[in-house]
């Protein structure tokens, strides 16, 4: 059975858009395209290194995969930087997580149309899976209980706006510290597993207070006064 790696570049306030380019990805008005290079750590590198260094297929949003298929095939496989990390990516699988019918003409693109089609493809043969960017992933794939590492690489910058790494339809869980340190230019690379619902709170919080300052205060809460 396959497992899945996510992993990301995150700013302090959980903003994932944009990290590799100015104009990566501007919907929303987002305008700081390109934050991670200007905040760039080697420890960081180090981590994508290990992170990619080994075999794996991609696992990709639709609009990451877009991204990408924009870049990655018209770099050349042969020159220094890039190239080995172009075709690296080409010569593995993407699988694309679309409802609707995405362009998929970079080698070896595949269409997945459900959280069910990600959770029957762990179950086969094969290299693991990494998440890379891909925002709408995140939640429903915790949902599903179906990532089993996530790996946030987080910037000491704050960017106000932009998409969230936990946007919305994300549900309330624990995750668990397994692996912890601090890259030398303040960044924290901090990698997680899922370890189930968050605790009922009705259990293990102290009982409200019985007054008539805490019942007013409740009640124009309720009426959306407070």
């Amino acid at each position: 059975m396959r497992k899945i790696h996510a992993a990301a570049f995150v700013s302090l306030d959980g903003v994932i858009q944009g990290p590799g380019g100015i104009e990566e990805d501007t919907t929303g008005g987002f305008t700081a395209g390109g934050w991670v290079f200007g905040l760039w750590d080697p420890d960081v590198g180090e981590e994508v290194d290990r992170l990619f260094g080994r075999d794996y297929d991609l696992l990709l949003g639709r609009r990451t995969y877009d991204i990408f298929a924009g870049y990655w095939p018209y770099v050349d496989p042969e020159a220094e930087g890039n190239g080995p990390m172009a075709k690296a990516f080409t010569a593995c699988r993407k699988y694309v997580l679309s409802r609707g019918t995405p362009l998929l003409d970079w080698a070896n693109s595949h269409h997945l149309r459900s959280i069910d089609d990600i959770a029957a493809l762990k179950q086969t043969e094969g290299p693991d899976l990494v998440i890379q960017g891909s925002s709408t992933l995140y939640p429903p794939l915790l949902a599903a209980g179906l990532i089993d590492r996530l790996t946030l690489m987080i910037y000491p910058a704050v960017l106000g706006k932009g998409k969230r790494l936990f946007g919305e339809g994300t549900e309330p869980g624990l995750l668990a510290l397994v692996e912890q340190r601090a890259g030398g230019n303040g960044t924290i690379i901090a990698t997680y597993e899922q370890r189930g619902p968050l605790p009922s709170m009705a259990e293990l919080s102290p009982p409200p207070m019985d007054s008539a300052r805490e019942a007013a205060r409740q009640a124009a809460m309720a009426r959306g006064e407070w």
